[in-house]
């Protein structure tokens, strides 16, 4: 559990770990297509994952909102640095991957707390 974990562990998991790797998807995004999407996919798998990590899919969706807000975050300043060309669009108001990716990383966290959870619970309910 991340609750179990260091302060300083919990940080780099909960927090710098989610921003580097979108600073990573960030290059990956002025570089190819492909690419950007294979590792959003990764991305998303690490977001189930970490939800495996909390007890309640309240503390999976915390998790979830702050990796993905931190995600794309990372992804918009490295590639605003960068400057290359977007190989995938962010619309019309890039800012706005921020929201997005935050709500989709809840729900990721969600799903992770339910799964981790998932047979513990179902033996505590009734038949």
């Amino acid at each position: 559990m991340l609750s179990e974990r260091p302060r300083g562990a919990q940080i780099v998991l909960a927090a710098v770990i989610p921003f580097l790797f979108g600073a990573v998807v960030g290059v990956a995004l002025g570089i190819s297509a492909g690419l950007y999407w294979g590792l959003s996919l990764l991305a998303a798998v690490g977001g189930v994952l970490a939800g495996l990590e909390h007890e309640d899919v309240r503390g999976g969706a915390k998790r979830g909102l702050l990796g993905g807000a931190l995600f794309a975050t990372g992804i918009l300043l490295v590639h605003a640095i960068g400057g290359a060309e977007e190989k995938v669009s962010l619309g019309e108001f890039p800012p706005l991957l921020i929201v997005i990716d935050a709500v989709i990383g809840a729900l990721l966290g969600m799903l992770g707390a339910r799964l981790g959870r998932g047979s513990d619970h179902r033996s505590a309910d009734p038949p």
